[in-house]
């Protein structure tokens, strides 16, 4: 009897201490810093990888019942997830991640939006109103919200704030090192020429001094036609690009047939952690993304 009743103590001592939070992450980039962040204080959920279109996600029953468990949902924000996101809250009937509250963590609102629209019609294509909503592409992206997030753990969990401190100053210094070392390996880059299939490269772009001349969307959101990849192709006539990006989860197709019609090399990315075989966290990420640059221009 002895063993058992100390059985069940240490039992309940591991699920006490197992995590204070129960996150739901909507994309992977959120729930790896999301780790980076809380360690063992989150059980942590991502409701999509990257290898799917975060414009087009379903709002399936699991996806509903992990954010009625969740204590704190972590998203970009900007209307990426509007398709979506708020039927599963909605759904979900847990008032502590409803919009406006502690629970509910958008990432954007920490950044500086680029691509804010000027007007807003749907002929423009699938146009955000808060600006490109595709933050993650940037690696000095992080650093805000990583603050940010880290205050947000801590006003949901204050029991754990020194641990969310430390968490946040250990992050701090290995990605402020990391971008220096990232920025001197894509210095090759800075000015050069590119086309993209859809305008979520915007934040990379900024940060590495790419010079985004055209896309393969006609317009955002809307697949490319032979038409347009052929007028796009007139315009490289006129005016060369080094390569052709596409983030991993889109059509390889557009990107393949400029290409070799071009005769540039077309590069998909990872655009979120999980997106290739070498993006398995953030730091991976960037790594990938920036080789993978580099040997768009060999």
């Amino acid at each position: 009897m002895n063993k058992i009743l100390a059985t069940l103590f240490l039992l309940l001592l591991t699920s006490q201490a197992h995590a204070a939070l129960n996150v739901f992450a909507c994309e992977p980039e959120w729930a790896a810093l999301t780790k980076e962040l809380a360690g063992d204080k989150a059980d942590i959920y991502a409701a999509t990888t990257a290898l799917q279109d975060p414009h087009q996600i379903q709002a399936r029953p699991s996806l509903i019942a992990k954010a009625r468990r969740a204590n704190l949902v972590v998203c970009t924000g900007s209307e990426l997830e509007i398709g979506w996101l708020p039927v599963i809250l909605r759904e979900s009937g847990n008032p502590d991640i409803a919009p406006g509250k502690p629970g509910n963590f958008e990432a954007a609102s920490s950044v500086t939006m680029l691509e804010v629209p000027t007007r807003l019609d749907r002929a423009d294509g699938d146009v955000h109103a808060g600006g490109n909503p595709h933050i993650q592409t940037g690696a000095p992206n992080f650093m805000p919200i990583a603050r940010s997030l880290s205050a947000r753990l801590t006003e949901l969990d204050p029991a754990n704030a020194a641990f969310y401190r430390g968490r946040l100053q250990t992050f701090t210094q290995q990605w402020q090192a990391a971008i220096v070392r990232w920025e001197k390996q894509a210095a090759p880059l800075k000015g050069q020429v590119i086309i993209v299939h859809h305008k979520d490269f915007t934040y990379l772009n900024q940060w590495l001094g790419l010079k985004e001349v055209a896309t393969l969307e006609p317009k955002p959101g809307m697949e490319p036609s032979v038409a347009h990849l052929t007028q796009v192709l007139d315009q490289l006539q006129r005016q060369p690009a080094k390569m052709v990006i596409r983030a991993a989860y889109q059509n390889p197709k557009p990107s393949e047939w400029m290409a070799e019609h071009a005769h540039i090399p077309a590069v998909a990315l990872p655009f979120s952690v999980g997106g290739t075989d070498g993006a398995k966290d953030l730091y991976g990420l960037f790594d990938d993304t920036i080789a993978r640059l580099l040997a768009g221009l060999k």
